[in-house]
């Protein structure tokens, strides 16, 4: 089945099962978005709502919910799309299995978009404000557009084949915006329409944007796939559908996606506009920023037309399934873009950009007696210098001829052989003042922080330790030391209140007082956090609250610290300081009264019974 709109796609969810309609009315203000997340969490069928509060447009959730229905959704094309990555990997094997390509050409006929003349979604006209307005936390700055698809063309070179498509959040509605006739556009560092911008800026002219909302699925997973510069989105949306995708050129119009449930159609603004706050992907609120403003010419809706949305927040989330949907299609692409690179994971536990592990190889000087990491640095480099893990905070990554049977999904092997055989004193290289994800708040200002490329390589130089040590001492103001995992210690700390883009001496006290007790070799990993108990109780917690709360310049310390010629290194156990700092953005919390209502909507009898 290959779902040309948004009405074939949902009949055929239905048809099989893995789609309920609800019936009872929902709140778009938090209560709809705390059903979706139970939705989630329980593996449920999607959501169609049929009566949403404030607005006329029924609204669906939990779509990507889990992989088999992602599988599900795109089972027509797939074994194609597959066939193509293949061949990019390994050319010849069409000639050994030539079976396993019958899909390709299709596909790759399917790729160029195809322009029509006329569309559904032409069929009626909206105002921004009758729109679903979503807002999915307490503190959420007005509605938003969840699963967007906002089309760019290159002002200098207009066309699809440089056109831009991502998945960019859209406020609809808030304090700052003229009402039906401003969005805010949210788009951060290193995001294909901040080119077309920029072009539209040195040539004098404004940029057109249209923002799609439904139509076919593939079009939704476009606008998240992390595609190399040259690949059109809208192309790989084609090769993904298993169709061409139809476009509406009017005059000198941007195209638009002719059967899209929504088309929002307008210029960016000369100026920009407060936009925010917005509880994020990495468990947290974005704060209030001025971003582009989206002068709405038009707001364009199909007969039937339905909302698709999804909510982020602390990970795991809906969107959670994008990313591992697209690392299982992508998989053994990695050495072709990558060169040296087997393996990585942005870790999603950690908020994706925070935290990739990576296991690439160590082959400059094989002759050599002691393995150490020169090519893994180089690979840690390039990761740093492409595609979206350029957005990686910390890059942590290993040698496949170590352990050769190593996976960066094994979070207890992949900690254990990197602990066992980092040199604290060689192997840590730093990035400072370099810009970073916009959603991070940890470094020293809006988009702008540090990384770390951490290598390890060759034989074990430790032994990690099983217990705490039994002499373990610390200074006034930390206490509740527990081992986290082998040679990981977790503790608690006293209470941030450095400024941002410095560093707190309380740190410097427990590095020294650590630097001076012995029997530390076997815990090279000190991790300080503001709960001990919380961030030690599993992975999940444990690699959330270490990576999307720290800053890999400022907030790491280590017993026996030097630097020479510039190198940072220490002697002794590196410690962590994963405190929410004073300057953070708050963590996402729950409204306990909507959770209340929603547990109504999951009790015995009501309408969500055994789906939340």
């Amino acid at each position: 089945m290959r779902y040309r709109n948004m009405t074939m796609l949902l009949e055929d969810l239905e048809r099989h099962g893995q789609l309920i309609r609800v019936d009872a009315e929902v709140d778009p203000y938090l209560e709809i978005a705390a059903i979706q997340r139970r939705a989630y969490r329980a593996g449920a069928p999607a959501m169609l709502f049929t009566r949403v509060k404030g607005t006329r447009f029924p609204m669906v959730a939990n779509l990507f919910g889990t992989m088999d229905r992602t599988r599900f959704i795109f089972r027509s094309s797939l074994r194609a799309l597959e066939g193509l990555f293949r061949l990019k990997v390994d050319p010849f094997d069409f000639f050994k299995h030539p079976w396993r390509y019958a899909g390709v050409p299709r596909a790759l006929f399917s790729a160029m978009p195809r322009t029509v003349k006329k569309g559904s979604v032409f069929e009626n006209t909206a105002a921004v404000s009758e729109l679903p307005q979503l807002v999915s936390w307490p503190r959420d700055g007005g509605g938003y557009v969840t699963l967007p698809q906002v089309y760019t063309e290159s002002p200098e070179h207009p066309g699809y084949k440089h056109s831009n498509m991502g998945m960019y959040r859209v406020q609809l509605t808030g304090p700052h915006y003229e009402k039906d006739r401003e969005v805010g556009l949210h788009y951060q560092i290193h995001r294909g329409i901040g080119y077309h911008h920029a072009q539209a800026l040195r040539v004098g002219e404004s940029l057109k944007v249209n923002i799609f909302v439904g139509g076919p699925p593939a079009m939704t997973l476009a606008a998240v796939m992390p595609l190399p510069d040259d690949i059109p989105e809208v192309v790989f949306a084609g090769a993904l559908a298993g169709f061409r995708i139809p476009m509406v050129r009017r005059g000198g119009d941007l195209p638009v996606l002719a059967d899209a449930d929504f088309c929002i159609s307008g210029t960016i603004m000369p100026y920009q506009k407060s936009e925010g706050p917005f509880g994020d992907h990495l468990g947290y609120y974005s704060l209030e920023h001025d971003f582009p403003v989206l002068r709405v010419d038009n707001v364009w809706h199909r007969n039937g037309a339905v909302w698709p949305f999804t909510t982020v927040g602390r990970p795991p989330q809906e969107d959670t399934v994008f990313g591992d949907f697209i690392h299982e299609l992508t998989a053994a692409m990695v050495p072709q873009v990558f060169s040296g690179v087997h393996e990585i994971q942005a870790v999603d536990a950690a908020g994706v950009h925070p935290l990739l592990l990576a296991i690439g190889s160590e082959r400059y000087v094989p002759w050599a007696s002691e393995r150490q990491p020169q090519e893994l640095i180089t690979s840690g480099m390039a990761l740093l210098g492409n595609t979206q893990t350029s957005l990686s905070k910390y890059v942590m990554i290993t040698a496949r001829e170590d352990a050769p049977a190593l996976t960066t999904h094994d979070y207890d092997g992949f900690f254990k052989h990197m602990l066992e055989r980092t040199d604290f004193g060689r192997d840590l290289h730093f990035i400072t003042r370099t810009t970073i994800d916009t959603l991070d708040y940890t470094g020293i200002s809006l988009n702008q922080g540090s990384k770390l490329v951490w290598t390890a390589c060759g034989e074990k130089k430790r032994a990690l330790a099983h217990h705490l040590p039994a002499d373990l001492t610390l200074p006034a103001g930390f206490g509740d030391a527990r081992l986290f995992w082998r040679g990981i210690v977790v503790l608690r700390g006293p209470a941030h209140t450095a400024a941002r883009d410095e560093h707190d001496e309380a740190m410097f006290r427990l590095a020294e007082h650590l630097g001076g007790i012995g029997g530390l070799e076997g815990t090279p990993l000190f991790v300080v956090a503001d709960d001990a108990a919380f961030t030690a109780e599993d992975w999940t917690n444990f690699l959330w609250v270490t990576f999307t709360r720290s800053d890999p310049a400022t907030d790491m310390y280590g017993a026996g610290a030097f630097t020479h010629c510039k190198h940072w290194g220490c002697r002794g156990p590196l410690i962590i300081d994963a405190r929410l700092k004073s300057f953070h953005a708050p963590a996402l919390e729950t409204d306990p009264d909507v959770e209340r209502r929603v547990d109504e909507l999951g009790a015995p009898g009501g309408p969500l019974h055994g789906f939340v």
